[in-house]
């Protein structure tokens, strides 16, 4: 296995490349350090790889009989890249979930959510995973999760629309057979209802 120390040295010169693809200097002042500095953000950026849900929920579920109402994380922040571009998209991911026998640390939640988005992501992917996730950690009677994010490879390139925003949904269990449940989850991340009795 490549050790991190061999990750870096190729990453940098591979930047090295490509600032040179790009008519840069890969010599100049202010370029000298950019390939050992872009190579140890991309490898952060890219943590989740290195990253498994066990290792991050670290033992922080617990049992539970006597809640089977709904636990509600709204606005958590995300930053991912596109798999398609390798530019960032960021926003905010919201998690309900019902409790079955088991719940678990509301800041293991976030932690999840970021396992999956410092990978090369597609949103539509991130969310399901983020989805799945939960359920096998917790095995509850439902989980919903919504993504809403701006992606830098529509501001920046392409149709270049600063205001759009791409929005995704997983639901799971309860949350998909039942309406009104479903429809209690969209109320309260919205801002709309306080959880209903």
């Amino acid at each position: 296995e490549t050790t991190e120390e061999e990750k870096i040295t190729n990453m940098t010169n591979a930047c090295r490349t490509i600032l040179e693809c790009i008519g840069e200097n890969p010599d100049r002042e202010g370029l000298l350090k950019t390939p050992d500095r872009w190579a140890k953000a991309l490898l952060f950026m890219t943590k989740g790889y290195a990253q498994t849900i066990p290792s991050v929920t670290n033992d922080a579920i617990f049992a539970e009989d006597d809640h089977h109402e709904m636990v509600v994380v709204r606005n958590i922040d995300i930053h991912s890249l596109c798999e398609h571009h390798m530019v960032p998209f960021m926003g905010v991911v919201h998690i309900g979930y019902i409790p079955d026998g088991k719940i678990i640390g509301l800041s293991k939640l976030a932690r999840i959510a970021e396992v999956y988005a410092r990978r090369l992501q597609v949103q539509e992917r991130l969310t399901r995973q983020i989805a799945d996730a939960i359920v096998d950690a917790v095995e509850p009677l439902g989980v919903a999760v919504v993504v809403e994010c701006a992606h830098l490879c529509m501001v920046m390139r392409g149709v270049q629309k600063v205001g759009a925003k791409t929005v995704t949904s997983s639901v799971k269990g309860v949350f998909e057979s039942n309406p009104k449940t479903r429809a209690e989850f969209f109320s309260i991340i919205n801002g709309m209802c306080q959880p209903c009795g």
